[in-house]
């Protein structure tokens, strides 16, 4: 495992992510399965990842809960803790962070985030008061370094970073992003001010670690012995501002491929880099709806529908054909995309900005009997 410099401290540059656990049945509300998420960070830890990234809302709050009785088996000196708060899940963030260790059974957070600062609720944090307080614990010493994660504007991003000066900063980063996103000016943004960034979604949520056949031609073509998704932490490497590499790892086998990756510093070359946007622009023609699956969406759903699962659908729909609505009949929810009520919520809460609402009243009227 490589490390980088953080002030006075060495952090993996793979960071182990919370948020999609092992759970003890499909339904995503399931509990964490505790042993097999064990095993998963049992592994991180073997292998040399110190950085553990959770939050308040992961898991319904039992992924704070799982690492709180997993990481203490180690010495609190040997990994570092992340975690967050988000304003949607409660207005008194002074009980919140008292909660939070309590869940993960310590008496300070390394690196702690207001989770998810978005265009509908940058304003919400500012005018809470919960900066000054967080800062208040940081001078106590219960918060080593304070940051936040972003999923607003760029025009919003710089007002945020206009309040204080931000330790860090988490943002979604991945190549497919960086072509056809915001997320290349705002990396410069946050490089130019010198603010660390901890890289969060390297491969989409999952979707850029299988692509189509034609955009993996040219990737295979390019370097035959490579894996599809070696290709994205590969390119972050080339990023010098990017701290730590977060993944989502699932699966003993998800974090026993990703570990290698970061034996070293190698990184794309430009040329590769060059291969790396062709097969990516070919991809992108076969995708609609950039969903990442962090079901932001779902939380205020009041029809309880399981959008994710939706859009999943939509996507195929759109570069498959009709016969792919089918998969409708498949899904597992509460409530049905016939239940839409076209409130808007999802979309407010939408950090990809997909029109949410619009998408459900087209799979309404396609799906009409």
């Amino acid at each position: 495992m490589v490390y980088k410099g953080f002030k006075d401290i060495k952090l993996s540059r793979l960071g182990m992510g919370n948020m999609r656990l092992p759970k003890t049945s499909d339904d995503f509300r399931a509990p964490v399965d505790y042993p097999k998420a064990k095993e998963i960070i049992d592994f991180a830890m073997a292998n040399g990842i110190n950085y553990y990234d959770t939050a308040y809302v992961y898991h319904g709050g039992d992924s704070e809960k799982f690492l709180g009785e997993t990481l203490p088996n180690y010495p609190r000196e040997s990994y570092y803790l992340a975690t967050k708060y988000i304003i949607h899940s409660s207005p008194d963030y002074k009980a919140v962070f008292e909660e939070q260790l309590q869940r993960l059974k310590t008496d300070y957070i390394d690196f702690y985030l207001l989770h998810a600062v978005m265009d509908n609720t940058y304003q919400q944090y500012i005018d809470s008061g919960c900066i000054a307080y967080f800062e208040e614990q940081k001078a106590k010493g219960r918060i080593k370094y304070f940051g936040f994660s972003n999923h607003s504007k760029t025009e919003n991003l710089k007002k945020f970073l206009e309040l204080r000066d931000w330790d860090f900063c988490q943002m979604q980063l991945n190549y497919y992003d960086w072509v056809y996103g915001s997320t290349k000016e705002q990396y410069e943004i946050l490089s130019q001010k010198g603010i660390p960034i901890m890289a969060m979604t390297p491969v989409r949520g999952g979707r850029l670690s299988g692509l189509s056949p034609a955009s993996e031609k040219v990737l295979k073509d390019a370097k035959a012995d490579r894996s599809i998704v070696s290709w994205a932490f590969y390119w972050l490497k080339r990023l010098s501002g990017v701290q730590v590499i977060l993944s989502g790892m699932s699966t003993l086998d998800q974090i026993k491929e990703n570990v290698p990756f970061f034996a070293s510093d190698e990184a794309l070359s430009d040329t590769e880099e060059k291969t790396l946007f062709e097969a990516c622009d070919v991809f992108r023609k076969e995708v609609q709806v950039p969903c990442n699956a962090c079901r932001y969406c779902f939380e205020g759903c009041p029809a309880k529908i399981d959008i994710v699962k939706y859009l999943e659908v939509y996507n195929k729909y759109k570069t498959d054909g009709d016969f792919a609505l089918g998969g409708i009949n498949n899904i597992e929810s509460e409530g049905k995309h016939t239940d839409c009520i076209a409130c808007g919520v999802c979309n407010e809460r939408c950090p990809q900005s997909i029109d949410i609402k619009s998408i459900m009243a087209e799979l309404i009227e396609k799906t009409k009997k």
